[in-house]
């Protein structure tokens, strides 16, 4: 199917045929490397917490540096963004790899988008509407996906841009510097600290009560401080009953030296 969609430049070109078709079997990837070793720990951890807060269904698409194809004018576009978010897509037959995705034949639309900027200026706000597409550009006006994330981690800097009549436009952060993301129901903002030994800043969901999403690395660490804690609570209980034994035992032996006592001065019976 063909979709027509307004060019940036209103008036000075036309506006580019857009078709969601597949992709050849024998057409080559793109592979470029990923510009800092950075980059795929932040989108290893946006999903690591989301699957371990039970949010990835079977039937969404979550990915990193994997390509996003539109046919534009009749040539085909990969876009590879560094994270992305499809609610839900077709499945697939048993043995087959996905290597790609095509919005609308495969599947719905792509809902969220992020580029983590590097060093090097990468395009990721680029609106040039010819040949090679400018990624905001691509991302706006050819798969028009709702949400459009950029982090620079250098700075750290977080800018989310709503899609609105056609436009990117950049939201506005709460009191804690958190952006909502309606797709996913989450808070995303930025947090300092360590995941796997590397200190860092990074991308996190919280969500709509303030309540951080933990990685699944952190519940590990929680339920073994918690096993932990269980097991301090039961060797305590334990000493307690010890010690009762042992004041039992000794009010027994007190009860036995007095009784042995009285029996030295004839007196059997306390009670007699």
């Amino acid at each position: 199917m063909v979709l027509q969609i307004p060019s940036v430049n209103t008036g000075a070109k036309t506006s580019p045929a857009i078709s969601w078709e597949a992709l050849p079997a024998d057409y080559v990837l793109p592979d470029d490397p990923v510009e800092n070793i950075q980059q795929p720990t932040l989108a290893a951890a946006l999903t690591d917490a989301l699957g371990a807060a039970g949010s990835i269904l079977s039937e969404m698409l979550i990915g990193s540096n994997f390509g996003l194809v539109a046919k534009v004018n009749q040539k085909i576009v990969v876009r590879a963004p560094d994270w992305f978010y499809v609610p839900q897509v077709r499945p697939i037959a048993d043995g087959v790899i996905r290597r790609s995705y095509t919005p609308y034949l495969e599947g719905s639309a792509v809902a969220i988008v992020m580029e983590f900027l590097s060093e090097t200026e990468g395009g990721e706000l680029s609106a040039r509407s010819t040949p090679p597409y400018g990624k905001l550009y691509f991302y706006e006006q050819i798969l028009q996906v709702p949400i459009y994330v950029t982090y620079d981690p250098y700075e750290p800097s977080l800018e989310v841009r709503y899609l609105e009549d056609g436009r990117y436009i950049l939201s506005i952060a709460n009191n804690q510097g958190q952006v909502w993301i309606p797709s996913l129901n989450l808070y995303l903002g930025i947090w300092a600290g360590e995941r796997l030994c590397q200190p860092s800043n990074w991308l996190r969901w919280w969500d709509r009560d303030g309540n951080l999403l933990l990685w699944s690395s952190e519940q590990a660490e929680q339920e073994h401080q918690r096993a932990e804690q269980e097991h301090q609570r039961a060797e305590q209980a334990d000493q307690r009953a010890e010690q009762a034994d042992q004041r039992a035992e000794q009010a027994h032996q007190r009860a036995e030296a007095l009784a042995a006592r009285l029996r030295s001065l004839g007196i059997d019976d306390l009670e007699a």
